[in-house]
């Protein structure tokens, strides 16, 4: 335990030094984190962790230091200039049906079967270790945490986890049912999450991490321009 001081960039906040692991990106990489444990996290110093390079997971705010490789770069996307390709607008056009609700996040057994089914096709199982951890993981937060519910009709096809501050919207995770999978929703919760910025007036909407190398995170450059955070805690255009 200790201060933490990274880059431009400066948080002081008791920093916990995680075991070794497995990468769960890159192959026969050994992955290592440090953390942070908060009860309750004030938007605004929360901002200030992202920009340090942190990110959340119920109420685990870590970020990746692993010995010899910086792969996992945050990512964000300004607003103001963002245009979806041709590409992503089709997706809209898709999901011209789907109601999308923001409120505050509440899990369901609804959305806890969709999560479930969202694991298996996606995941094979492997991330899912039940509805208790679950919860801990998406509908556990120390600070401002919104859920975008995205239904047809009376039913919940798609579920967004997204953490608020004064200055940005960041995605925290999205699971939707696999049933529905021709309509690109993962494709169009980022257009819906970069519009609800646009109109809160909220210049930035982060991404997580882009990884080099893994395909199943190099999405994430698809939305441009976008912004990569530096070893020197400047965010600089890709």
């Amino acid at each position: 335990m200790g201060d933490q001081q990274h880059n431009a960039t400066t948080v002081s906040l008791p920093v916990y030094a995680g075991t070794p692991h497995d990468c769960p990106y890159l192959p026969d990489r050994t992955a290592k984190n440090e953390f942070i444990v908060a009860t309750s996290l004030e938007s605004g110093l929360y901002q200030q962790l992202m920009d340090a390079g942190f990110r959340r997971s119920g109420e685990i705010v870590y970020r990746p230091v692993c010995d010899g490789c910086r792969e996992c770069v945050p990512i964000r996307v300004p607003v103001a200039t963002f245009l979806p390709t041709r590409s992503q607008g089709r997706s809209a056009e898709k999901n011209r049906d789907v109601r999308v609700e923001t409120g505050v996040p509440k899990l369901t057994d609804e959305k806890w079967r969709i999560y479930e089914a969202y694991q298996r096709e996606q995941h094979d199982g492997t991330m899912n270790s039940g509805r208790e951890e679950m919860e801990a993981f998406l509908y556990r937060s120390p600070t401002t945490t919104e859920e975008f519910v995205y239904s047809v009709g009376e039913r919940v096809i798609a579920s967004g986890i997204v953490d608020a501050t004064s200055a940005a919207l960041s995605s925290v995770y999205f699971y939707f049912d696999p049933a529905e999978a021709k309509r690109s929703l993962g494709v169009f919760s980022v257009l819906r999450e970069i519009e609800e910025c646009r109109s809160r007036g909220l210049p930035f909407w982060y991404g997580g991490y882009y990884v080099r190398g893994c395909r199943k995170m190099s999405y994430k450059t698809q939305y441009k321009p976008f912004e990569l955070l530096g070893d020197d805690g400047i965010w600089r255009t890709g």
